[in-house]
């Protein structure tokens, strides 16, 4: 695990992390670019259809209308169990002072959206625009996706936009929790291998906006029923279950369940961040156990990112209390003197944990110790919560 700048996280109690416990990466194709294809057209189909029993988690969940009472969990507007004292000890995870148009204006608006780096993953950024309302900032949220558009400069060294330069982002509506977002202009332009990752970035860039489930694409006027140049079907509303950084070739048999972990990776500046990935695992196990033991197996060596557990972690157990805290026992040797754990290892348990529950907080042990101080001086032995924004990166 490289040293490297450590960034500091916002404070705010609740989420990173999205609720829908889905997801995971997996492995990349030749390609020298290292962008991440769509899987192969066959395991697509399986992944897109919802007939009977045929996945044992679906790559595409069905639609759900919320109480427009109840924010979304992973909302950019926080929420969910943490109280005012687990705010003050929320995990730490994004870093520097992120001056995007606005910065400086105390109307500005905060926001997370999906921005591709350069080894072809898209990771979660911190962004400020210029306050415009709730419709208008979902607006500009997908305007900044735009390679070469109005918000290009304001992004961090290493990242683009994954939607094709010259796109228009002509509306963004919301009614009963389902985003209707229309394009206009060279949206069609995309290369046809991105675009499954195209439907991520803006499938979870706007379901991690309060009261967003669902989107809807549209394309002057008309709403999608497929993408346009691969015909991936669009039957029905984007959610986050669709994934994100999927695996090139698909899941090696259609019975599969899904979990999302966080690995890290380094800006050119040498910044660390993170990066959601989707792993496909076998159905039937506990989910979060799941998780956390593809975060310890570690990304795939060619893609960038950066393993946060040492050769000597290993699962213990993973608890849930009563009280909703989930309790992350880790063994490993390195730290049994009761030494200082490195932060990122025990962010990225925090994120992982808070992406496949419904955003619990999270409390490590780590060798049976139950103060466990991590090198941002955090106690993650007692509840920490994920952060609002993750990935505030300097520009």
């Amino acid at each position: 695990m490289k040293n490297k700048q450590k960034l500091a996280l916002a404070s705010a109690a609740c989420l990173l992390a999205f609720p829908l416990a889905l997801s995971g990466c997996g492995w990349f194709g030749s390609d020298q670019s290292a962008a991440i294809d769509p899987p192969p057209s066959d395991v697509e189909e399986q992944m897109l259809q919802t007939s009977g029993n045929t996945l044992d988690t679906g790559v595409f969940a069905p639609f759900a209308e919320e109480s427009a009472d109840n924010g979304v969990s992973g909302s950019d507007s926080g929420g969910g169990a943490a109280d005012s004292g687990a705010a003050a000890n929320n995990a730490a995870a994004g870093s520097g002072n992120s001056a995007s148009k606005g910065e400086n204006d105390s109307t500005a608006a905060r926001t997370t959206v999906f921005l591709q780096n350069d080894n072809g993953l898209l990771a979660p950024v911190a962004l400020t625009f210029p306050a415009s309302g709730k419709d208008g900032a979902l607006k500009q949220s997908l305007e900044a996706l735009v390679d070469g558009g109005a918000y290009a400069a304001d992004l961090p060294d290493g990242f683009h936009g994954v939607l094709p330069q010259g796109t228009e982002v002509k509306n963004v509506t919301v009614d009963h929790n389902l985003a209707v977002a229309e394009f206009g202009g060279k949206f069609g332009t995309y290369a046809p291998s991105d675009e499954r990752k195209l439907m991520e970035a803006v499938t979870w860039t706007l379901t991690g906006q309060e009261g967003i489930t669902g989107v809807q694409l549209w394309v002057d006027g008309k709403k999608l029923d497929e993408m346009p140049l691969k015909g991936t079907p669009l039957d029905r509303p984007l959610t986050r279950s669709i994934g994100i950084n999927l695996p090139s070739q698909g899941p090696v048999s259609m019975n599969f369940s899904t979990v999302t972990v966080y690995f890290s990776a380094a800006s050119p500046g040498g910044v660390q961040y993170y990066v959601p990935v989707t792993r496909f695992v076998t159905p039937g196990q506990d989910p979060l156990k799941a998780a956390l033991n593809e975060l310890i197996e570690g990304p795939d060596s060619e893609n960038g990112l950066e393993t946060v557990m040492t050769s000597e972690t290993s699962l213990d157990s993973v608890e849930k209390g009563q009280n909703g805290v989930v309790t992350v026992s880790l063994n490993d040797d390195m730290f049994d003197d009761g030494s200082q754990v490195p932060a990122e290892l025990l962010e990225s348990v925090v994120l992982t944990i808070a992406q496949n529950s419904d955003d619990a907080m999270v409390q490590v042990r780590m060798n049976g110790k139950q103060t466990v101080t991590g090198t941002d001086n955090v106690d993650y032995g007692k509840p920490v919560s994920a952060p609002q924004y993750v990935n505030e990166l300097p520009l």
